[in-house]
């Protein structure tokens, strides 16, 4: 396992997670990337949700 610093947990797969309530999630990728931050649309795997979403910048013109 890897925790990345703001971001999700990365396990080598595959993976089966146990949900609060008794349900299975399960991932058969090399690597699955779990949310820890809870903002995920695809909860319990990261979307990348806890990045900061940002407008990108434009010239002036």
């Amino acid at each position: 396992m890897t925790i990345e610093p703001g971001g999700p947990l990365l396990v080598e797969g595959p993976v089966e997670v146990q949900l609060a309530d008794g349900s299975h999630a399960t991932s058969r990728r090399f690597m699955a990337a779990i949310c820890t931050c809870r903002r995920s649309r695809t909860y319990p795997w990261c979307d990348t949700s806890h990045r900061r979403r940002t407008k990108p910048h434009q010239e002036p013109t």
